[in-house]
C-alpha cells in the first residue's frame, strides 16, 4: 500500500527545471536514499513531500490519516519549554488531549463547589473525565516518557539535560531534540535532509541500529556513504537526464549504473560500426548503375538510424594538492595542556605529539572537547594552561565548519578565493575554483547568493590555494553532496603532508586515518591504527569485560571448609525410572502419535512455503541473467524500446527478488524455529 503518491510532478525555480513530470510511490515500509549533486533539487523534493513547497503541476496524494515526519538541516527552535517537554509535546494530539482534561477538571471542581447537590452533572462530568483520563492512558502507552528518555539517551543527552530549557543547547544540540522529538512521533514516513551532520560517531552508531530497527517509511538524503549503504533499499537519483530509481543500497546503485553506461557504450559501438560499413558500400559502389537500388537503400536506411546519447555525467569536484614543504620530524608537541570555560574542564593535563606523515582521526562524543583540541592546535584558541608548540618548518591550513560564516557576503567568490594568497597568479586560483565546480561566470557570483554546500566548498577552495603542511579538518565534508565527499576523501588520501582531522564520517576516518585520538571525560587516548583496527581492539576489550564478569559471577562462593560426615556419598542419587503399566503405555504411544500429527501439519506446509519462494526465486534470476546476457552482448543490436523494456525488466524484477528474498528468510527463520520447538534439529 502506498503511503505518498506523487504523479506527474514538476516544479521550476525561474528558468531552472527542478522536476519534469516526476512520479514516485513510496510504500509502506519503504527505505529510499535521495541522492544528487548539491542544488540538484533533494530537498526541494522532500518540501514538496512535507508540504512545504507546492509543486507547479501534477499532484502529491497522501494514505488516509498518514503522518509526515521532517527533518530540515536548518532548524528554529526557541526556549521556553523543556527538553523533554519539547519530545512529548510534539506528538501531534497530545497538547489539545492534556487541554481537554484541564478544562474537564476546571469544570468539575466548578460544579463541586457552586453545585454539590446536582448528582446528575458531577456524574456526567466524571464520567467525561474518566473517558478523557483514559484517553490519555492509552496515548502515553503509545508514546511513554520511557520511551522519549530512551531515544533521547541515545543521541548523546544526559540524564541531567531532560529538564533543561531548550534555550540553554547549542544549535546541534537542538537539531538533536528536535530529531529525537521526530522519532518518537513515529511518522509513517520519515524525511531526513543530513541527520548525522550534528551528531557524533557513538550518536551516529546508535542512530543506524535505531533506524534499522524503524518499520516505516522514509527518505534519506545523506553524504555518510556507509551509513546509506546499511539503511537503504532504493534509489532515487537526480541524473543529468533526470530523476531515476534503481533498487538496491548505495552500492548497488553505483554498479547498475555504471552497467547501463557500458550498454550504452556497447551500443554505441554497434552503431558506428553498422554506419561506418554502410557508408564504405555507398562510397565504393555509388558510382555504379547496377548497385544503385542497393546504395539508395543503404542511403535511406543511414538516414534512419539515430545516435546513441550516451550518459552526460555529472560534474565532481576533481583537484589534487600541490606539493608540500617537507617539515620536522616532530610537527606539533602538546605538552599538560588543560582547556576549562569557566569552572567546567574540558581537557586536563593532555601531552600528545603530532609526527610527519601522520594522518589522525580525532573521535568522541560531541562537548568532549574534539573541536577545542583543534582550535588550540591551530592557534585560534589559547589553552588555559600548558603549551603547544609547532615543529621547524611546519605551515598549519585550518578548515573549520564556522569558516563558511566569516566569508564575506558581498564578495565574489574569485575574490575570496584571492584573498586567501593575493601572490598567486589569477589562472592558478581560477583552475583551483574550477576543480570546485567553480567556473565561468559562476566565479563573479557574490558569497550572499550560494547555498551552505556551495560556501563550504569555496572555504576548502581557499585552503588548497595555500594549504600549508599541516592540515587540519574539522568535519570536512558537512553540506557536501555525496560526490564531493568521495572526491574530497580521494584528494585527501594523496595529500603529501600532515594530517589532524575530526568527522564523524565513517567512511573518511576509515580511508584516511592512520591514528586515532579518542577524546572523553577530559582526557585524549591514542591509539596506532585504523579506524577498524580501533573499534575490533574496543570490540575485544569490551567482550574480555564481559568474560570476566561472567567468570565472576559463575565462580562459586567462598565457604568454610567442613569435613563430610563419614555416611555422606559423594556421588548424587538418582531414583530409578518406574516402569509403565499397559493402560500408561498405551497413552504414551497414542501422544507419540499425537506429536507427529503436529509436527506433519506444522512443519509441512512451511517447508512448501519455502521450497515454493526457492523456486520462484530460480525462475526470476533465471530471467534476470537472460536479460543481462542480452544486454552485455556487443553482438546483439537492440531498438531502443527493446533496451529500455529489459532494463525496466531487470529494475522491476530486482525488486521482487529483494521481496521474495526477504520473504525466503522470515519463512526459512519460522521453519527453523518451528523445527526446533518441535525437537526436530
Amino acid at each position: 500500500m502506498s503511503t505518498v503518491v506523487l504523479e506527474n510532478v514538476s516544479l521550476s525555480f525561474g528558468a531552472r527545471p527542478i522536476v519534469e513530470d516526476l512520479s514516485l510511490r513510496i510504500a509502506e515500509g519503504d527505505r529510499i536514499g535521495l541522492i544528487g549533486p548539491n542544488g540538484s533539487g533533494k530537498t526541494t523534493l522532500l518540501k514538496m513531500v512535507a508540504g512545504e513547497q507546492q509543486p507547479d503541476s501534477g499532484t502529491i496524494r497522501f494514505a488516509k490519516g498518514a503522518k509526515v515526519g521532517w527533518l530540515p538541516q536548518d532548524i528554529a527552535v526557541e526556549g521556553g519549554r523543556t527538553l523533554m517537554q519539547l519530545v512529548r509535546q510534539s506528538v501531534p494530539g497530545r497538547s489539545e488531549l492534556e487541554r481537554h482534561v484541564a478544562e474537564a477538571e476546571a469544570q468539575l471542581a466548578e460544579v463541586a463547589e457552586q453545585r454539590p447537590d446536582d448528582a446528575d452533572a458531577l456524574a456526567e462530568l466524571g464520567e467525561r473525565l474518566a473517558h478523557l483520563h483514559e484517553r490519555l492512558s492509552r496515548f502515553d502507552l503509545l508514546y511513554s516518557d520511557h520511551e522519549a528518555a530512551k531515544i533521547l539517551a541515545g543521541l548523546g543527552f544526559k540524564p541531567e539535560d531532560l529538564e533543561r530549557d531548550v534555550g540553554e543547547f547549542s544549535g546541534g544540540w537542538k537539531m538533536r531534540g528536535v530529531l529525537a522529538a521526530l522519532l518518537f512521533q513515529q511518522p509513517d514516513v520519515l524525511l531526513l535532509d543530513e541527520p548525522t551532520n550534528h551528531l557524533d560517531m557513538p550518536s551516529v552508531a546508535w542512530f543506524s541500529e535505531f533506524l534499522l530497527r524503524w518499520p516505516r517509511a522514509f527518505v534519506l538524503i545523506s553524504h555518510d556513504r556507509e551509513f546509506l549503504n546499511e539503511q537503504i533499499r532504493r534509489v532515487v537519483t537526480f541524473e543529468t537526464e533526470g530523476v531515476r530509481q534503481y533498487p538496491g543500497n548505495y552500492e548497488r546503485y553505483l554498479v547498475q549504473r555504471a552497467e547501463e553506461e557500458e550498454i550504452l557504450t556497447n551500443k554505441a559501438k554497434n552503431l558506428e560500426r553498422e554506419k561506418e560499413k554502410m557508408e564504405q558500400f555507398i562510397n565504393r559502389f555509388r558510382a555504379q548503375a547496377n548497385k544503385a537500388k542497393a546504395v539508395q537503400s543503404r542511403v535511406k536506411a543511414l538516414d534512419k538510424m539515430d545516435d546513441v546519447e550516451l550518459y552526460r555525467k555529472r560534474r565532481t569536484m576533481r583537484f589534487s594538492f600541490p606539493e608540500v614543504d617537507r617539515a620536522g620530524h616532530e610537527v606539533v608537541r602538546i605538552e599538560k595542556v588543560d582547556k576549562r570555560y569557566g569552572t567546567r574542564e574540558v581537557l586536563g593535563g593532555v601531552s600528545l605529539g603530532i609526527y610527519r606523515g601522520d594522518r589522525i582521526g580525532i573521535i568522541g562524543p560531541n562537548g568532549a572537547g574534539k573541536t577545542t583540541l583543534l582550535k588550540m592546535i591551530a592557534s585560534e584558541l589559547p589553552p588555559s594552561g600548558g603549551t603547544i608548540q609547532l615543529g621547524h618548518s611546519v605551515k598549519p591550513g585550518y578548515y573549520a565548519q564556522h569558516h563558511t560564516e566569516l566569508l564575506h557576503p558581498r564578495s565574489t567568490v574569485l575574490q575570496e578565493a584571492t584573498s586567501a594568497n593575493d601572490k598567486q597568479p589569477v589562472s592558478r586560483i581560477r583552475s583551483v575554483l574550477g576543480a570546485f565546480l567553480f567556473s565561468g561566470d559562476d566565479v563573479d557570483k557574490p558569497i550572499s547568493v550560494l547555498s551552505g554546500g556551495e560556501r563550504a566548498r569555496v572555504t576548502l577552495a581557499r585552503l588548497l590555494i595555500d594549504p600549508g603542511n599541516l592540515l587540519l579538518l574539522d568535519e570536512p565534508t558537512n553540506h557536501l553532496d555525496l560526490d564531493s565527499c568521495e572526491s574530497l576523501t580521494e584528494s585527501l588520501a594523496e595529500y603529501g603532508g600532515t594530517m589532524v582531522f575530526v568527522s564523524h564520517n565513517r567512511s573518511l576516518v576509515r580511508r584516511l586515518a592512520t591514528k586515532i585520538w579518542v577524546v572523553e571525560h577530559g582526557t585524549v587516548t591514542e591509539f596506532v591504527g585504523s579506524l577498524d583496527d580501533y573499534l575490533a581492539r574496543e570490540r575485544q576489550r569490551l567482550s574480555g569485560g564481559e568474560e570476566k564478569a561472567k567468570e565472576r559471577a559463575l565462580a562459586k562462593p567462598e565457604t568454610k571448609s567442613v569435613p563430610p560426615a563419614k555416611s555422606v556419598s559423594t556421588q548424587p542419587w538418582t531414583p530409578p525410572a518406574p516402569s509403565l503399566s499397559r493402560d500408561e503405555e498405551k497413552a504414551k504411544k497414542r501422544e507419540e502419535a499425537r506429536q507427529r500429527e503436529l509436527k506433519s501439519k506444522k512443519v509441512g506446509p512451511l517447508e512448501k512455503k519455502v521450497a515454493a519462494i526457492e523456486a520462484d526465486i530460480a525462475k526470476l534470476e533465471a530471467a534476470q541473467s537472460e536479460r543481462n546476457a542480452r544486454l552485455s552482448d556487443p553482438a546483439v543490436s537492440l531498438t531502443d524500446a527493446e533496451r529500455y523494456a529489459l532494463l525496466d525488466g531487470l529494475q522491476v524484477d530486482q525488486g521482487k527478488l529483494d521481496e521474495l528474498t526477504e520473504g525466503w528468510e522470515s519463512a526459512q527463520a519460522e521453519l527453523d524455529a518451528a523445527k526446533k520447538e518441535l525437537g526436530l534439529g
